[in-house]
């Protein structure tokens, strides 16, 4: 399994994901940076200039037409993906770090740092049809979180919000009172990385405590935990098999040697139901800090500290192993 090695980042990458389909791969990192990729090839196909900051997250719409960045210059934005062009911003006063769209890309939810005087809030706004109605009005604003909110997932139909959090807390918000309606400690660190099963049923969140958890997405209710020996950045399930990808690694600055098995920095592979470890791919020589699976199950991406993305297609025996 030979990846395509994507060089199109100059600082630590923040997201990878795949676009619906699995046409694209979208990468965003801290240069302020947003790359459109070919996901078959790892050929660029166009870049997202004009945020002045660390873009922390993005999303696109159901039909892969519209792309929306979140970046710690205030500033999130909208993108006419076939183009490149910039279709909208939103201006707040803190910095924005978690993006995502609503089923039927009707809203969107934002979330924004705590900053000055200003606390850690989910922000809500409408997206416009036509790109030249948009409006930047909040219709309503979530608060409540000790530190960062890294996550939003949309679930129930757009009733309710999940985030997570710098405080390890995961949150389930009621969208039309904007009130907190469960809170649960699930980490005890950091919470870098949230991402929902195929289906919807369930969430996989990842932790700087060295573990990654599967919860009910309606209960919140721990199903499966998976521990490692260093900080887990980002976990993802696999749409098609009972896989679960976790990518993670010792702090560079932390690790006293060159080698990278010392920082641990390999993309590894679980069993979603018996956690077992059964494969683990290396060529990282810094934290992995993101990773996704295709649409279809059939390869992944990941994005470093050192700013190179790595896309792989799974080989046959992936698919014939009995995983």
């Amino acid at each position: 399994m030979r990846p395509y090695i994507l060089q199109g980042h100059t600082r630590p990458l923040n997201q990878v994901s795949f676009t619906r389909e699995g046409d694209f791969l979208i990468t965003c990192g801290k240069d302020s940076n947003v790359n459109l990729w070919w996901a078959d090839n790892g050929e660029r196909a166009g870049t997202f200039n004009g945020h002045n900051g660390a873009v922390w997250t993005t999303d696109t719409t159901y039909d892969t037409s519209v792309l929306m960045t979140g970046a710690g210059d205030s500033t999130v934005r909208l993108w006419d993906i076939t183009n490149g062009d910039e279709l909208f911003k939103f201006q707040f006063h803190e910095p924005c770090r978690a993006v995502k769209f609503n089923v039927g890309d009707t809203m969107a939810a934002i979330s924004t740092d705590p900053f000055m005087d200003s606390v850690s809030a989910i922000r809500l706004v409408k997206i416009a049809d036509d790109s030249s109605e948009q409006s930047g009005e909040v219709l309503a604003s979530m608060t409540g979180p000790r530190g960062r909110i890294t996550r939003i997932l949309w679930t129930d139909l757009n009733k309710t919000l999940i985030s997570t959090s710098e405080d390890g807390c995961v949150r389930r918000w009621d969208v039309e009172t904007g009130k907190m309606i469960q809170e649960e400690q699930v980490h005890k660190a950091t919470i870098g990385d949230m991402q929902m099963s195929v289906g919807g049923t369930h969430i996989i969140t990842a932790s700087a405590d060295q573990s990654a958890k599967i919860l009910d997405s309606q209960t919140l209710q721990e199903l499966k935990t998976f521990s490692s020996q260093v900080p887990i950045n980002s976990a993802a399930l696999s749409p098609t098999h009972d896989h679960v990808l976790i990518g993670g690694g010792q702090e560079a600055s932390k690790v006293t040697t060159t080698s990278d098995k010392a920082g641990h920095f390999e993309a590894r592979f679980f069993h979603k139901i018996y956690k077992d470890e059964f494969a683990n791919v290396s060529g990282h020589f810094g934290p992995i800090n993101t990773v996704a699976f295709t649409p279809d199950g059939t390869g992944f991406a990941s994005g470093g500290e050192e700013g190179y993305v790595r896309l792989h297609h799974f080989d046959a025996d992936y698919f014939t192993g009995g995983n």
